[in-house]
């Protein structure tokens, strides 16, 4: 059962339902936002998620087995505790639920086409690990972008489809903050994608991908996830700068969670060589992302 929960990473898990409940909870109900999903809608639209998201790691695994053999051989479950053959049957049981699932909400809240998304997701989450993860950057693009979506998809099914002409203001004003966070967890997630294949190095290698630092050197891959850092820090500045300056609680919070750890990272990442350095500054990236996400509890006060 331990080498189960390992293999679908539910530590993520957890992370993406709390996000996702946090969106709906902390952001959207206090502030009487109309919205379409239920609990029990919204229940749903988590388990669908997850599924795929649990999918999305396994078949992760099935391919990274070489490369795990070199950099955490003590971390490899398929093909130890858990075969191939059974892993592959995980893979498709969760897809399976997970898109079954989604056709089921997006034709109970009226928007069938939303079904796609769920299709889009499946097919990607495969084509990212049996392709994609071995292309320079685009891989890390796509992983990124498909964490976003995980943010994204809660304002998709719980505020586009209750906009109307007197509320469509206030509609898209809580979807653009959706946007925000998904963008910064895009970012945040991206510049860790980098460092993780800068920690990976030797196994990527060994298993012959084409990753970014054996694209362009592991130096050139340092000083490009050293620039992209200071993306999320200036957009935090520009976020307190604008919306929080008059709120001190807040401001107080996102500097000392969010903005020094990023500062921090940037740092780290600067005269990062080894790859402890590098598994230490993606650790401090995680907690960043969950500290952000704890960030949505200011809200009420943000917006008094």
């Amino acid at each position: 059962m331990q080498s189960f929960f390992s293999l679908i990473r539910w530590k993520n898990l957890i992370m993406i339902a709390l996000v996702q409940i946090l969106i709906k909870y902390a952001l959207f109900e206090p502030f009487d936002v109309a919205i379409t999903l239920n609990g029990l809608g919204f229940s749903l639209l988590i388990l669908t998620t997850l599924c795929l998201a649990a999918a999305g790691n396994i078949i992760n695994d099935i391919y990274d087995v070489e490369t795990d053999l070199v950099n955490k051989p003590e971390k490899v479950i398929v093909g130890k505790s858990i075969s191939e053959k059974a892993a592959y049957n995980l893979f498709f049981a969760f897809n399976i639920i997970g898109v079954g699932i989604g056709f089921y909400l997006s034709h109970a809240i009226g928007k069938s086409p939303f079904f796609a998304i769920f299709v889009v997701i499946s097919v990607l989450l495969y084509i990212y690990a049996s392709y994609l993860k071995q292309m320079p950057f685009i891989g890390n693009i796509v992983i990124s972008i498909l964490v976003a979506l995980s943010l994204i998809i809660v304002g998709i099914f719980d505020l586009i489809p209750a906009i109307s002409e007197t509320n469509k203001e206030a509609q898209f004003t809580f979807f653009k903050i959706v946007l925000d966070y998904a963008f910064f967890a895009f970012i945040i997630n991206l510049v860790r994608e980098m460092v993780k294949d800068l920690e990976d190095i030797e196994g990527d290698y060994k298993a012959k991908r084409n990753t970014l630092p054996i694209a362009i050197g592991r130096a050139r891959a340092r000083q490009l996830s050293f620039v992209i850092s200071f993306i999320p820090i200036g957009a935090v500045v520009y976020y307190i700068v604008t919306f929080l300056y008059k709120q001190q609680l807040a401001v107080a919070y996102f500097l000392v969670f969010i903005l020094a750890p990023l500062i921090y990272i940037s740092l780290k990442l600067y005269y990062a060589e080894t790859k402890i350095n590098y598994k230490h500054i993606s650790t401090i990236i995680k907690l960043t992302m969950f500290f952000g996400m704890l960030s949505l509890l200011m809200y009420p006060i943000i917006l008094k």
